[in-house]
């Protein structure tokens, strides 16, 4: 295929050069009646570039072929059999994937250190999980993905479920053995879907882990806005194989998706796309190079501690993104928080993500020398503390009749929401779980330390929403 086309972007410079006008909403007029104010901040380019579907790019109704033959040529440079662009986002591409593969009632197999879509997903959907717990690393307090054992043995307790449901890699660059989980699920004739949305660029390089299209994944969903070059809100399904339809992914995502896709997502995709055919092994070949220096350097400072390979064991990670640079600070005396703000208010540097222990920051083909000179160095639960009693199904519990009540007196209480700290996102409390006092003081702690969990009804969580007593089953 010719990977010198993007169809999208070929359209949206033919309408430019045509000069339609645009008889439609005002906010796609192409710039005109734009606030000054506005455009002096975001740029007249933005309102240009965002053009109808049916003014020439695309249309349901009205197609030229447009998206098909930019998802085609995703398709093809990624080797998946199916590509289909979504500009909601991961977080309801990962929705539509589950439904594709699990309907109402239905068992998914799910690893327990999802992102908080992956419940909601639960929750709207009407699936019943069947949670595979991570790999908890006791010694850098940190979650890395189930083995292709812990799979096998779900399966066999759950021969019903309906498929698995893998995340990797996680925010913090480890990675699963997604060839060996898909062995297991395809022994079991069910699919195994990847929640990639961190992995976007893992094709384009042969030293990144392995890839899930590579590794025998049915279905691969990513995030391009996070390691690769498109705009916020840029997601692709990539499919193979036959255990689930390209025609009930695209009827689910139908369903779920928006009507309003936006042509600035489809256009940075598809220009992404073309970048990595054709530079991509060089750019990230000095992605990579650059990760080890900065890697390196933060080894020889004091107080510092770079995660490495010495993850990659039986019993912690299957492999490690080496793009993904996470550091420990704990010997610092400080919270991963607090470096984090250290760093904004005082080097005018923003990374990745924190938490308690660590600060992370991605080092990927747009950073320069530049930038890698302007990075400066830089209560928790046993493992089993984690693994909570469910009660009652997630989509019981949400919906069920609720109550507040102080943090203290939660405990032995069934959760009636989510609860999950940013980063990563990952559920600490879930719907339908039994809330206990360790859970409580690790998320209590961690919200004076400054972790944000915006899901909860109260993030500071001295409140916790439960299900009101008269609502909980009995026997």
């Amino acid at each position: 295929m010719d990977h010198s086309r993007v169809p999208v972007l070929e359209a949206l410079e033919d309408f430019r050069r045509r000069g339609d006008i645009a008889y439609g909403p005002p906010g796609h007029k192409q710039g005109r009646g734009v606030d000054p104010r506005v455009a002096a901040i975001v740029g007249l380019d933005v309102f240009r570039s965002d053009v109808l579907s049916l003014n020439g790019l695309d249309d349901r109704r009205q197609s030229q072929g447009v998206l098909s033959q930019a998802q085609e040529l995703m398709a093809d440079a990624v080797g998946a059999e199916h590509a289909f662009f979504s500009t909601c986002g991961s977080s309801l591409s990962v929705k539509t994937a589950m439904l594709a593969a699990a309907g109402p009632g239905e068992k998914l197999l799910l690893s327990r250190n999802a992102h908080k879509a992956v419940v909601a997903a639960v929750v709207v959907n009407g699936v019943e999980p069947i949670w595979v717990h991570p790999k908890f690393d006791t010694e850098r307090h940190v979650a890395h993905p189930p083995e292709p054992d812990d799979v096998r043995r779900r399966l066999r307790e759950h021969p019903d479920a309906k498929g698995m449901l893998l995340i990797t890699p996680t925010d913090w660059g480890s990675c699963a053995d997604i060839a060996g989980v898909a062995r297991v699920c395809h022994e079991f004739d069910v699919p195994v879907i990847v929640d990639e949305a961190w992995g976007a660029h893992l094709p384009f390089h042969p030293a990144l882990p392995a890839w899930g299209m590579d590794a025998e994944a049915d279905l691969v969903v990513t995030s391009v806005h996070k390691m690769g070059g498109a705009v916020e809100q840029s997601s692709v399904f990539h499919l193979q194989y036959d255990r689930i339809s390209p025609e009930a992914l695209k009827q689910r995502e139908d369903l779920l998706g928006t009507t309003s896709a936006s042509s600035l997502v489809y256009a940075t995709l598809d220009g992404w796309r073309r970048q990595m055919v054709e530079q991509g092994h060089e750019l990230l070949e000095t992605a990579l190079r650059r990760a080890e220096r900065v890697r390196t350097a933060v080894g020889e400072l004091p107080g510092l501690r770079p995660m490495g390979r010495e993850v990659v064991r039986e019993g912690l990670a299957a492999d490690l993104d080496p793009l993904k640079l996470v550091i420990d600070v704990r010997e610092l005396g400080v919270s991963g928080m607090q470096a984090a703000e250290w760093l904004r208010d005082r080097r005018h540097v923003d990374v990745g993500g924190s938490d308690s222990c660590r600060i992370s920051a991605s080092i990927t083909h747009a950073d320069d020398d530049e930038t890698e000179q302007r990075r400066p160095p830089v209560r928790l639960p046993e493992p089993s503390v984690l693994e909570l009693e469910q009660a009652m199904l997630p989509r019981a519990a949400f919906f069920a009749p609720a109550e507040h009540v102080p943090a203290e007196r939660a405990a032995g209480r069934i959760a009636a929401e989510m609860i999950s700290p940013y980063p990563p996102g990952v559920p600490v409390v879930a719907p339908g779980e039994v809330i206990t006092d360790a859970v409580l003081d690790y998320l209590r702690s961690g919200a004076d330390h400054g972790v944000l969990i915006p899901d909860a009804a109260d993030s500071s969580v001295r409140t916790v929403r439960v299900v009101a007593r008269d609502a909980v089953p009995h026997g």
